[in-house]
Formats: structure tokens, sequence, C-alpha cells
């Protein structure tokens, strides 16, 4: 630890597990921040291989999409406040928004056939942040619609034999 020249007392180190927050407007074009927020985030602590900063990213991506299209449709966008935690054994993301409330009940699996190139635009965003989340929280109130993501962290599998 270090301590600030005249003070005494030590200074707190940073830490990972610090709590990371970016605000967009709740705009298509703010997507890409967004996905790289979460990114940029996760790349901060060791041991978070690329599926997994994806699936999060991928969770992020759709989840947002839904409040600028279902939550802020017909009104001036507002915007959008990403926070992420990285805690022991998880990543938590929590998603604000103030638009009209939405509670994001999982869906039941898509029925998807033999192309998927057949598959309709759209829909398929709930059962993506379900499938590729742990956890998926919902609460709203004065201070908005608040959306919590959890992926837990699993411990790397073992080298195979040599």
């Amino acid at each position: 630890m270090t301590t600030p020249a005249g003070r005494g007392q030590p200074a707190e180190e940073p830490s990972i597990d610090a709590r990371r927050q970016i605000t967009r407007a709740a705009q298509l074009e703010s997507l890409p921040a967004l996905r790289e927020f979460v990114a940029r985030a996760c790349q901060a602590r060791p041991g978070l291989d690329r599926p997994f900063i994806y699936d999060l990213a991928l969770a992020v991506d759709e989840a947002c999409t839904n409040i600028i299209t279902h939550g802020y449709a017909g009104q001036d966008p507002g915007s959008i406040v990403l926070a992420c935690r990285i805690e022991p054994g998880k990543v938590v993301l929590t998603i604000t928004d103030f638009g009209r409330p939405f509670e994001p009940c999982e869906p039941p699996r898509p029925q998807i056939g033999p192309d998927p190139d057949q598959v309709p635009a759209g829909g398929l965003g709930l059962f993506f942040i379900y499938q590729s989340t742990d956890e998926v929280d919902y609460a709203t109130g004065e201070d908005g619609n608040h959306l919590v993501l959890t992926k837990h962290i699993r411990p790397a599998a073992p080298p195979g034999p040599a």
C-alpha cells in the first residue's frame, strides 16, 4: 500500500473488483460502446476467456436493444447506465434504464428448423440473454428499471494428459 504525502494514512489500492460504470444514450448507435465496455471491464480480470466475455457482451447487446426498441419506443431516447462488478466467482452486470418497465421472463426454447437463415429476425433476444448468463434478475422503481445479469466464473479445466 502507498501512503499519500502528508497524510500518514495508507491509500486504498485500486481493486480489480471495483465497480465500473458507463452511461450512453438509448440509441442503437450506442451498442458498440456498451459491448466494448463489457469487454474492457472483463479483460481487466485475468482468467476470463473470450467465450465468457462474448456471452456477457451478447447478453448486454440483446438487453440494451430491447430497452432501446421497446422500453423507449415512442419516447425521446433516454439513457442506459451499465455497471460492471467483478466479484469473487462471478461477474455482475446491472443495466439501468428509465423507459417503460418490462419483466424479462425466461422464454421457451425457440423452434428453429434445419435452415437457420429461415429464422425470422427478432424475438430471440431474451432466449440469448438467458442462455449466455447464469442469473437474470429484474426490479423496477422510482430510480429506474434494473436488469441484473450474473455469470459465474468457473475454474479452468485442468490440462489434459500430455
